[in-house]
Order: C-alpha cells, then structure tokens, then sequence
C-alpha cells in the first residue's frame, strides 16, 4: 500500500512539473519535467546512417545516398566523440548493410540511447517541361463496312523534357505530433531498457495498461518532442551559420517510422539534395562532410548544455509544419 501511495505521489510531482511546458508560450524558456542531475544528462548517442545494402536511397549523378550517409555518420561519430569524450556514441550500422526500420529502432532503444540522430540526403525529382513543335495529320476511320468513312484531322506535336530539380539546402525533421501516440506505445514496451533504477521501483505497481501509467507516457512523449523540436531547430541554426540554405526544422509523419518508434528524443538531418548537382557535390566532398558533422555537433552540444541546465525553448506544435 506505501509503494502504491509513494508511486501516486511521484506520479503527481511529474504531472505538476510537465503542465507548465505544456501550457507556456512559444517564445519562452522553462524547466521541463523535473529529473536528478544525474538523470539529465546525455549518455548515450545513437546515429543511425540512412538506408545501407540493398537500399540504395536516394541517387545523385554519381552517388547514392546510403554510401554518402555512411561517410557522413562516421566522421558525425568521431566528431562527436572528440567533443563529448564523456558520452558513449552507438552506430547502427558502420558499413553498407541492410536494416530495416524495425532493426534500426531496435538497435537504438537496445542500446537504451538518449538521443537518436538519422542521417539523409534529400532528392527532389526533374522538372517535367513540354513544348508544341507543330501539328501533324492524324487519320482516322468511322463507321463499318460500305458506311466505313475516312477522316484526317490535324493535332498539335509536342516535345519533351527534364531539367534538373532546383530544391538545395537541409532539412531537420521530427516526428509528427499526430505521431505521438507510436511514440508512448515505443516507449511502454521499452521501458525495461531505459528506465532507471529509481524510475522502475517507483512504476512497480502500476499495470502497463493503467490510467496512471498512459499519462505518464503521455506526459514523456510531450517532453521528447520538445527536445527535439530544440535540437532540430539549432541543427537548422548552425547550418545557416556555415552558409548552407536552411530549408528549416519541420514535423513529418510519413517515411521516418524510425523516429517514432525509438524510445528517446529523435532527429533526421537531411543533409542536402543529392540530386542538385551543387548539393551532391558538396555531400561527397571531405570538406563539406566535416562541415554537416560539425554544425550537428555544435547543436548537440547547446542541446546537452539545456539538458543539464534543464532549460528548453518551449515550441508549439504549430509552429514547425
């Protein structure tokens, strides 16, 4: 009976320290959901290289995505690793293999990550173009038998044409709030993963199905999409500080199942158009390819700093499309 009061009661305090990220205005910076500083702190980074093996993602001129991502997830690891020593940085993958989405969330709540970073290119199809070139004689035939009637009409002729896709720049994505349900449910069935020691005595008592329990997770979804809503929105920010077209920080509920289903804080960086000639070129470069490492890993560092210092900019809903 003391453990079920004890679990209310942590319950209430969690409730009390979430409502007020939940209700505060876009523009303001306040504490979220209140943790030890032990607990706020960046342990575990997952980085996971788009696509690999028989995925060939997106296809530039000369590259394919899933080799271009690969590259770049590599130098983001050791970038990331000299400038953070102190926190554990897990690959899904460091060579051209295949995994699906499924294995890819599974490595990363295995790994019981705090953050999850994906790693794209973008491609954007040719313009279609078509001009009229003149008119030919077109027969044709009506009626059958000794009725049967021949006919010519003339109809214009056309050509046509593709030119590559103007569309350039990153985008930094996070799962669509409409999502969030897939989040609490990737969250539920993690928990034995990721939740300490504190945390899984004090939910001992509740069922995994209980009223409790949903807002709780309802609670920590919430919590996670601000945080990546933060970090989306600095990686765009330091992005437009090395010069790179910011496309800017956005929801998206389709194509990166992935992030809703990891049980953690999640990003996908499209680091460019692979299919805009500049772009590609820019992607398979070594200088272009530290320079995408370290603007992310400048923002990760602000987003850890935030973490500890428990502070976030709160971010409407409304206000990433």
């Amino acid at each position: 009976m003391q453990r079920k009061i004890a679990s209310i009661s942590f319950l209430i305090i969690v409730i009390f320290c979430c409502a007020s990220f939940r209700l505060a205005p876009s523009v303001n910076k306040i504490p979220l959901v209140s943790k030890s500083p032990k607990q706020n702190t960046l342990r575990t980074i997952v980085i996971d290289a788009g696509h690999g093996g028989k995925d060939f993602g997106a296809r530039g001129k000369y590259s394919y995505e899933k080799n271009v991502t690969l590259a770049i997830a590599l130098k983001l690891q050791a970038t990331l690793q000299q400038a953070l020593p102190d926190v554990k940085i897990v690959m899904t993958r460091t060579t051209d293999i295949f995994d699906n989405p499924k294995a890819k969330a599974a490595k990363a709540n295995a790994a019981k990550g705090d953050l999850f970073i994906c790693i794209h290119c973008n491609s954007a199809r040719p313009i279609s173009h078509s001009e009229m070139t003149g008119y030919k004689t077109h027969t044709y035939y009506t009626g059958k038998g000794k009725k049967r009637k021949k006919h010519t009409k003339k109809v214009p002729t056309y050509r046509y044409w593709t030119t590559p896709n103007p569309a350039k720049g990153t985008e930094t994505f996070i799962w669509a709030a409409d999502r969030n349900d897939n989040k609490e449910v990737a969250m539920m069935e993690n928990e034995s993963l990721y939740a300490d020691s504190a945390s899984a005595a004090q939910f001992a008592d509740f069922d995994l199905s209980s009223p409790e329990k949903k807002i709780y997770y309802t609670l920590k979804t919430q919590q996670y999409f601000q945080r990546s809503a933060n970090l989306a929105l600095d990686v765009e920010k330091e992005f437009i500080k090395i010069g790179r077209t910011s496309r800017e920080a956005k929801q998206r509920g389709v194509g990166i199942w992935v992030l809703q289903a990891t049980a953690m804080p999640s990003i996908l960086v499209e680091t460019g158009f692979i299919s805009n000639p500049e772009d590609e070129d820019y992607l398979n470069s070594t200088d272009g390819q530290q320079e995408i490492c370290s603007a992310i890993t400048n923002a990760v560092m602000h987003y850890k700093n935030a973490l500890e210092t428990n502070t976030f900019q709160t971010i409407s809903q409304d206000s990433l499309q």
